[in-house]
């Protein structure tokens, strides 16, 4: 597989929805978070960025997994909101791809840091997975 260029770039937007909010987390009885933009979807945009930077270097029955993340969230979203997410392509730690990783709401930036990504097999990644499943 070819790596990308340094510098390469891509992005992940989206309209920030009920389900995209942290109070969809209040779990139990005490669980009280607020409804704002939840830092998991924010994380989650921002791997999907550095995803696409890698997909096109994918073989067939590869995946582009996150191995790390390295994040603050800095400002809250509210719904309605649009969000984008973007990684840049910073380099290699052995197996790893680096990105630098942003987002932004419409008035600015909400949380930045970093993201480290690996190339699997996706029907390797699956089974091992499922080796993990609750025995029924």
């Amino acid at each position: 597989m070819s790596e990308p260029a340094v510098d390469s770039s891509a992005s992940a937007r989206l309209t920030v929805a009920a389900s995209d909010l942290a109070n969809t987390l209040n779990l139990e009885p005490g669980d009280a978070f607020p409804p704002v933009f939840a830092t998991s979807r924010m994380i989650g945009l921002m791997e999907v960025a550095a995803a696409r930077v890698l997909r096109p270097r994918l073989r067939d029955g590869e995946a582009s997994v996150g191995a790390s993340v390295d994040v603050v969230h800095t400002a809250a979203t509210p719904s309605g909101a649009t969000v984008t997410a973007t990684a840049r392509f910073v380099g290699r730690e052995g197996r790893l791809f680096l990105f630098d990783v942003s987002a932004a709401d419409d008035a600015g930036e909400i949380g930045r840091g970093t993201h480290k990504r690996a190339i699997v097999s996706a029907e390797r990644l699956v089974a091992g997975a499922s080796r993990r499943s609750p025995k029924a």
